[in-house]
């Protein structure tokens, strides 16, 4: 009869512990204080929070990854693939009708071959933007205000459009995972892989600062600040975040500006902001990743070096988390998911910068985000001017901060190099 409670007993126990223990929460996953007081408040946040972290949903399927349901996704990607007109506010300098324009290869929200251009001056000691800004549009609603660049700005710079599936994932990345990987790499101790984080303002959350991880330059922390400055400087629509038209090299457009300002009412940013959310992550090519190959690789790509800026795995932050401010809270389907960008959205200097200068201040002239490489496959224009056309090209422009790393490459035997390229062509 003892030995008989003695095993209610510990059953019981277990039963307990099962149900009141932690489960593991992946690093940099810690809870604000404005989580605690949501799950104090709601009583239901810890079963939320302390969740086992699950691989990201990965696609190019046009179907959604949760966040919301397929009809709705469907109906946001329209929004997103819609022509804008002059009459909806299109211009009038600009660089596209539509989000998809310059983000669609293979499907909307990718990216794709379209390049914007940017000018600006260095003296030597200090930068300047060509007037107007530095972004020059290629497009206008009348030909006298066609943006091109003035004598004496001898800076000009290509930038690629930039991949934004699976970028609702990268948005819930905790600061802290982000500034750790700054604190840690070699560059810190003496060696010259050293990449800066950089605070940049949540505009819809009247400019409070996080960690920048979108754009060449990290220019922005949240995906609706990002569709903000997309709209106004790649369409010329204004909103209530980006109230005022741009200039055609800085001279007011207010003449040919027929459309009253804002010309979204915030809407659209919205949309945009949400389907980027509910993007699945791009996918690894299935057929080739066991391939023997590619799994070499995989490991000469880990250990000559490639992996300290090009991270492989991140996980983002437990579902109930507030972010951007307090203005976002980590939902379910994008909380506590494994992702694979390989990236660490940290500026460096490897060689190719654009000497443009934005959120980041002088120190970043000629530094730029280490470029996500999942999808990388799909890109048959590379680096962030575009201008390399082959995997090996884009390797061998590296220099500056990943000398050691290329140098480490030219080590390789050719067989070796082989493998590193398949495992590249599987991304």
């Amino acid at each position: 009869m003892k030995l008989v409670k003695f095993f209610l007993l510990f059953f019981f126990a277990l039963v307990v512990a099962a149900a009141f223990g932690p489960a593991p929460v992946s690093q940099g996953q810690g809870r604000s204080a404005k989580t605690a007081q949501k799950t104090d408040r709601e009583g239901d946040g810890t079963s939320s929070i302390l969740v086992r972290p699950i691989e990201a949903p990965a696609g190019f399927d046009d179907v959604t990854n949760g966040l919301t349901d397929q009809t709705t996704f469907t109906s946001d990607r329209g929004v997103c693939e819609e022509r804008e007109t002059i009459a909806d506010g299109v211009g009038p300098v600009y660089n596209a009708q539509s989000c998809a324009e310059c983000h669609q290869s293979p499907v909307t929200g990718a990216g794709s071959q379209i390049t914007e251009l940017r000018a600006g001056h260095f003296d030597g000691s200090s930068y300047e933007d060509h007037p107007g800004g530095s972004l020059i549009n290629d497009r206008s609603i009348y030909g006298g205000l066609q943006e091109i660049i003035f004598p004496g700005y001898e800076i000009r710079a290509l930038r690629a459009t930039t991949n934004t599936l699976g970028d609702g994932f990268v948005e819930a990345i905790d600061d802290q995972v982000l500034l750790n990987l700054a604190a840690s790499q070699p560059g810190q101790s003496g060696g010259m892989i050293a990449g800066q984080a950089v605070m940049v303002p949540v505009l819809e959350a009247d400019g409070i600062l996080r960690v920048g991880r979108f754009g060449w330059k990290d220019q922005h922390a949240s995906l609706e600040s990002f569709a903000g400055d997309a709209y106004l400087n790649e369409m010329g629509i204004t909103s209530p975040m980006f109230p005022t038209e741009n200039t055609s090299n800085g001279t007011s457009v207010a003449p040919y500006d027929l459309v009253p300002d804002p010309e979204d009412d915030g809407d659209d940013l919205e949309i945009f902001a949400r389907f980027m959310r509910a993007t699945k992550v791009p996918p690894r090519e299935l057929s080739l990743v066991n391939q023997p190959n590619v799994v070499a690789g995989g490991a000469v790509f880990n250990q000559i070096g490639c992996a300290i800026c090009h991270v492989t795995t991140f996980t983002t932050m437990p579902s109930g988390s507030f972010i951007n401010g307090g203005e976002l809270e980590v939902s379910k389907a994008i909380g506590s998911k494994i992702i694979h960008p390989y990236s660490d959205f940290l500026l460096h200097d490897v060689g190719t910068g654009d000497g443009i200068v934005q959120n980041g201040g002088a120190t970043t002239r000629n530094k730029m985000r280490t470029a996500p490489l999942w999808g990388l496959r799909t890109h048959p224009r590379l680096m962030h001017d575009g201008l390399s056309h082959t995997r090996t090209d884009a390797i061998l422009r590296h220099s500056g901060e990943a000398t050691q790393v290329i140098n480490n490459y030219n080590a390789l035997t050719a067989t070796q190099r082989s493998q590193l390229l398949s495992f590249l062509g599987s991304l």
